[in-house]
């Protein structure tokens, strides 16, 4: 049911007073309404349930933009944080967002995918803690070195630890050092029957990577930004559960992709819903990518990607008429 327009204060009042921890002072200027209006309106909030952040998450899928960008995309679902100046890093906001959506998300029972990466590991942390029944928490590729932050394991893990949920590490390497090796290991029938299982996977949660020297897989060691360079002069557009893929989000047919132990791009869009949620706005290709590739079907982003989103979309309709 849709938030009637005098109903958004509340929301928004709540939003700013119970997820980012603003005085009531703080609210009623960023809002521009009398303080006592605030106490007003968080009683209210109190009264009816908004103060459960999961449910104040409607009020980023009213917005009209949201719309736009599910018809332009064909996606399920879009919420988009805004722009606010009370916030100093706004991927705080795109992430404290995305932590709620995925608990709507999250039913008893279900089995979820989860990668890795900053953004990944940021929602896991900022994630409030639930007891949901029989959920399954899988990691999505091979591990790291101990030294990597953010590695798989412990985004999977600490997930699974909000959840209260199982957790199902792989007990892999994400990138072989020979083909050969990544092969044999794959026909292994412990990775091949945990490989095989992530299509029956309820809910995928990752972001993208960049193709760049700021990547992850560069940051990890697992390519150099020599052979970074080289792939995204091959057609290289994005990193998804480690795998590169090109603009039309298939995995780059290369020798880096045929050394990862990663879940196929087929058994992530086997997913019914794939949740992408991207903090930096120099994802745009990354995302652009993956979404043409049909690994989103629900997405958290920022205004300004938004923007972008809907622009590009305009451009691609123009050119098609």
């Amino acid at each position: 049911m849709a938030i009637r327009p005098a109903e958004q204060l509340i929301h928004k009042a709540a939003w700013l007073y119970y997820a980012h921890g603003l005085r009531q002072d703080e609210v009623a200027t960023q809002l521009k309404i009398s303080r006592a209006s605030v106490a007003m309106y968080l009683r209210k909030a109190r009264e009816t349930g908004i103060v459960n952040i999961s449910t104040s998450t409607q009020l980023f899928t009213d917005d009209v933009t949201a719309r736009r960008l599910e018809d332009a995309f064909a996606l399920d679902a879009v919420w988009i944080a805004p722009e606010n100046a009370y916030v100093a890093d706004p991927s705080t906001d795109i992430a404290v967002l995305a932590a709620s959506v995925f608990l709507e998300l999250v039913k008893k029972g279900d089995r979820i995918g989860v990668a890795w990466g900053r953004t990944v590991y940021t929602i896991a942390d900022i994630m409030s803690y639930a007891d949901l029944q029989d959920v399954t928490v899988v990691q999505l590729c091979g591990n790291l070195g101990a030294p990597y932050s953010y590695r798989p394991d412990q985004c999977t893990m600490e997930i699974a630890r909000r959840l209260n949920a199982k957790g199902l590490n792989f007990y892999a390497p994400l990138v072989l050092s020979t083909e050969e090796l990544a092969k044999g290991l794959r026909a292994e029938p412990v990775i091949r029957d945990q490989l095989a299982g992530i299509s029956n996977c309820d809910l995928a949660l990752y972001s993208v990577g960049t193709v760049d020297s700021d990547s992850h897989v560069v940051k990890c060691g697992a390519l150099n930004p020599a052979e970074m360079r080289d792939l995204r002069s091959r057609g290289a557009a994005g990193v998804i559960a480690g795998q590169i893929i090109d603009q039309k989000g298939e995995a780059l047919d290369c020798s880096y992709n045929r050394r990862v132990i990663s879940a196929e791009l087929a058994s992530l869009r086997a997913i019914e819903k794939r949740l992408i949620v991207v903090q930096e706005d120099s994802k745009f290709e990354p995302l652009l990518a993956a979404m043409t590739g049909g690994l989103c079907t629900h997405l958290v982003i920022g205004a300004r990607m938004a923007e972008r989103l809907l622009e590009h979309a305009g451009m691609a309709s123009k050119k098609a008429s």
